[in-house]
């Protein structure tokens, strides 16, 4: 699909919740940006949306054969060593160690079972 689309690099940063590598295209680069642009520049919001994008993110290049190399700046993050999930999220997806992913979607699923029974 990405070489389809004649993508070169991708987005990737450290989500901001889980911890996971989110990666997506300039689209989503340029999203968050227009989101910290609506912000005034100096207030706190803008400041810690930069902090987390722009601090926490590179653009990475993939390789001749159309993937993504898993580097320093992900594994040190996430904790992926040898296997990896990658978890789609509508326009971007998410690299994740297996047994992290298992665990957040195993709470996840709990939180959503009990929202489910105090409605």
């Amino acid at each position: 699909m990405l070489a389809q689309r004649n993508i070169q690099e991708l987005y990737c940063f450290q989500d901001f919740v889980f911890p996971a590598i989110s990666v997506g295209g300039l689209d989503l680069l340029e999203r968050f940006e227009r989101q910290i642009a609506a912000e005034d520049p100096f207030s706190p919001d803008a400041n810690e949306m930069s902090l987390l994008i722009h601090g926490g993110g590179v653009f990475m290049k993939l390789d001749a054969e159309g993937r993504l190399m898993v580097t320093d700046f992900i594994r040190g993050f996430t904790g992926i060593s040898d296997e990896v999930t990658f978890v789609g999220r509508a326009d971007h997806f998410q690299l994740w160690q297996p047994q992290a992913f298992l665990a957040a979607q195993a709470q996840a699923r709990g939180e959503r079972k009990l929202a489910g029974k105090r409605s």
